[in-house]
């Protein structure tokens, strides 16, 4: 296999892998309830999605 001629800079390293960082989360508001929630996702407090109830809170609450 083929070896480097030469040793890559950190420099040409850092920016090979600037893509890699980690990005801040895109948070909204729950229209319902007003909590903070991740977007295009169902709210884990009141448990619903553009407007109606897709998972039953009280249920999955009773459970634990």
């Amino acid at each position: 296999m083929a070896e480097p001629k030469k040793r890559l800079t950190s420099t040409r390293s850092g920016n090979r892998r600037s893509h890699l960082a980690l990005k801040k989360l895109k948070l909204a508001t729950c229209p319902k309830c007003n909590e903070p929630i991740v977007s295009h996702r169902v709210c884990p407090t009141c448990g619903t999605y553009k407007g109606e109830q897709i998972l039953n809170v009280e249920l999955k609450n009773k459970k634990k």
